[in-house]
């Protein structure tokens, strides 16, 4: 089959194979949803051998059954862990400063905040959060004073060295 069949092949495929996956995750719309569309996308990069497969329907089946028997392998195990686990411990109540903390902390990007909460809060060292990080010393202290100076406007006070306790 040629690239361009791909559409035809997907149009007269996917409402058969989709009430096949929602019944293989237990009824799970969402998920049999999820794992068509990943085995389908695995179909298309590989089309042109897939493709010319004698039951190309069969292929994307049986990769989308292998991604929902993943899925529920990690669930189980997960759900394994959490029983492990117990219960959650009571969560300490939050100040109204930690709660506008962790607001002006959401605004920061992802990169400033993971430094600014491993230094300030965890309290490793620029070096320890350049090695939890993987990322060079200096690339840590630039993401602290720009975390800061973010945070310092966001909160409206003077950047410190220290903005979080």
């Amino acid at each position: 089959m040629a690239d361009d069949d791909f559409d035809r092949f997907y149009a007269a495929s996917y409402d058969r194979l989709l009430r096949q996956l929602f019944v293989v995750t237990g009824g799970d719309l969402a998920e049999a949803e999820d794992v068509l569309q990943e085995a389908y996308a695995r179909a298309l990069a590989r089309w042109r051998s897939v493709g010319e497969y004698d039951a190309p329907e069969a292929w994307v089946r049986r990769v989308a059954i292998n991604l929902a028997g993943m899925t529920a392998r990690r669930l189980r195990s997960r759900a394994k862990a959490l029983l492990r686990l117990g219960e959650p411990g009571q969560l300490p109540e939050l100040s109204p400063d930690s709660v506008d903390l962790a607001a002006a902390l959401r605004t920061v990007p992802l990169a400033q905040r993971e430094a600014l909460v491993l230094h300030h809060m965890a309290g490793l060292t620029v070096d320890e959060v350049a090695g939890q990080l993987g990322v060079p010393t200096g690339t840590i202290k630039t993401r602290l004073a720009r975390g800061r100076a973010a945070l310092a406007r966001q909160l409206g006070a003077q950047p410190t060295g220290e903005v979080l306790a």
